[in-house]
């Protein structure tokens, strides 16, 4: 593996650690239903990786389902969180 490649990895991965620890709460959920849209582009990417790989390297391929599985992890559980956030806004029901 490039050593090029796993330093941009690492300093990727520790650089989103630190950015979402110094964002505050109020602003973590629009921000997480903002980043669909990334981790969405993220899944197009990693299924070009996985594909291409296939063939080639098992864990190019291996990475690649990871990342896959990952971000549509990712997507849903943002979804969720955005779903969540719009409940808190809607009028209760004097029934209920």
């Amino acid at each position: 593996m490039d050593p090029l490649i796993l330093f941009v990895f690492v300093l990727a991965a520790f650089l989103g650690v630190e950015l979402i620890a110094k964002v505050p709460s109020q602003l973590h959920t629009p921000l997480m239903s903002g980043t669909n849209a990334i981790s969405g582009i993220t899944i197009v990417g990693a299924v070009a990786v996985a594909a291409a790989a296939v063939g080639t390297s098992r864990l190019g391929a291996a990475l690649g389902f990871a990342a896959i599985f990952l971000a549509t992890v990712n997507v849903v559980g943002g979804y969720f969180v955005t779903d969540r956030m719009l409940g808190m806004f809607k009028s209760k029901k004097e029934g209920k």
